[in-house]
């Protein structure tokens, strides 16, 4: 089926991290579509030889280069970084079939999706803004999702077939981004607090009585498995969240706020995922407890303090 018609047999993913593996290896199952991928670490030995490893015990093709992984491709997802969203664009607009739908479910800000849209309008294929409203696993294909832009609607019965779990939420562009990052304001946010909070109580010992007044304040809350998500969020996925957040500061700003919170939030989170990076959690069983990972990150950063003279 030619690119751009109403059901693409072809698929193609900008970024195979996570969402972009789960997404790929989904569309794949079973012969349903044609599947190809590409990512700007498949020059990165480390990076590219457990992904072709995946990417074959799935079914996806793992192209060397951007333009070959989109050929002849009648629908592309773009899911690479909050921070590289207008740059992949960009390289999709100088490849991409005319008629072709660009499916972008990166978390940028509304600013950032007007430009993407831009871009990729002017070279002849259909933008569609796209929200992602839950984390991808473990729900697949089936994450929640809003779509905006001109596009949404005429898209919607091609994505339902493929699996989808998809509602149009705007046809205008920027609107579902503004959603997902005011989301994101308080969802990523408690999350920063959380680890805040927590790492500070720990430090004095109370950590005990300030769980149980939240408990009291809050009585709805199962606090103990609220706050061990929170954490493993963070440690997971900080850097990717210090992105996103990022972008949602600069959402806020454009609303003529200043983005204190946003901000904030984006450092707390950069700030654990550059422990993790420096090995802080190294030889931590994954269910260690947020305990744990506070104590190391006690112990991290008095090194770190030192190191950097602050």
């Amino acid at each position: 089926m030619s690119p751009g018609t109403e059901f693409p047999r072809r698929v193609a993913l900008v970024g195979y991290g996570e969402a972009g593996r789960i997404f790929a290896a989904a569309l794949a199952k079973d012969g349903a579509c044609d599947v190809s991928a590409c990512d700007i670490l498949a020059s990165v030995p480390a990076w590219a030889t457990p992904a072709h490893a995946r990417a074959t015990a799935d079914g996806v093709r793992l192209a060397p280069a951007l333009a070959e992984a989109l050929q002849g491709a009648g629908l592309v997802i773009s899911a690479v970084t909050a921070e590289a969203t207008a740059t992949a664009a960009s390289q999709i607009a100088h490849a991409v079939a005319p008629g072709a739908w660009v499916l972008d479910v990166n978390s940028a800000s509304p600013r950032t999706k007007l430009e993407c849209a831009r871009i990729v309008n002017a070279a002849g294929a259909r933008y569609v803004e796209a929200a992602v409203m839950s984390a991808v696993p473990p729900f697949g294909l089936r994450v929640p999702m809003l779509l905006g832009g001109p596009h949404a609607e005429a898209v919607l019965p091609a994505l339902e077939r493929l699996g989808f779990e998809a509602t149009v939420g705007a046809t205008d562009y920027g609107t579902v981004s503004a959603i997902k990052l005011c989301r994101s304001i308080f969802v990523k946010g408690l999350e920063a607090l959380t680890v805040e909070g927590l790492r500070t109580a720990r430090h004095y010992g109370v950590e005990d009585a300030v769980l149980a007044s939240l408990a009291r304040t809050f009585p709805g809350l199962d606090w103990d498995r609220q706050v061990e998500g929170f954490w493993q969020r963070v440690l997971q996925h900080g850097q990717r969240r210090a992105e996103e957040m990022r972008e949602a500061a600069v959402a806020v700003a454009d609303a003529g706020i200043t983005p204190r919170m946003a901000s904030s939030t984006a450092e707390v989170q950069a700030q654990v995922a550059a422990l993790r990076a420096q090995g802080a959690f190294d030889g931590l069983p994954g269910d260690a407890g947020w305990r744990a990972w506070a104590d190391r990150c006690e112990a991290a950063e008095p090194q770190t303090r030192r190191a950097t003279g602050s």
